[in-house]
């Protein structure tokens, strides 16, 4: 019953995606694809200092991709760039909370490999 609610969330992040789109204003952007079946997803920030103002993302993958993407971007509202550094797999996870093949992991991780790789790159350019 409750695995069944669950995947009634990831339905409904996929099919009703929260923050998805673009921002014209940004100081994080990053794309990610996943090589072995081509889904991308790129993510956008906006930070007021050191947090996230704004966030969207966009892209094209699988129900897991695309509704991991959707919930990481709910999750990461108005956190700092500190406590977004130090996600981790299982915090995906346990955002998507059902049971996740190893084939799926990386369509699961794409949206978190995005983010960790945009802020890498915007605090070299920093």
């Amino acid at each position: 019953m409750l695995n069944s609610l669950y995947k009634e969330q990831i339905l409904d992040h996929y099919k009703n995606p929260r923050n998805f789109g673009r921002l014209e204003n940004f100081d994080i952007k990053n794309r990610e694809v996943n090589t072995l079946c081509g889904d991308e997803i790129e993510i956008q920030i906006k930070l007021n200092l050191n947090s996230v103002k704004e966030i969207k993302f966009n892209g094209r993958g699988c129900a897991i991709s695309l509704a991991s993407a959707s919930m990481l971007t709910e999750f990461i509202k108005d956190k700092n760039l500190e406590d977004l550094k130090n996600l981790k797999k299982g915090d995906i996870l346990n955002l998507l909370n059902i049971e996740i093949s190893a084939v799926r992991l990386k369509c699961a991780l794409l949206s978190l490999d995005a983010l960790k790789n945009g802020i890498l790159n915007y605090e070299i350019k920093k």
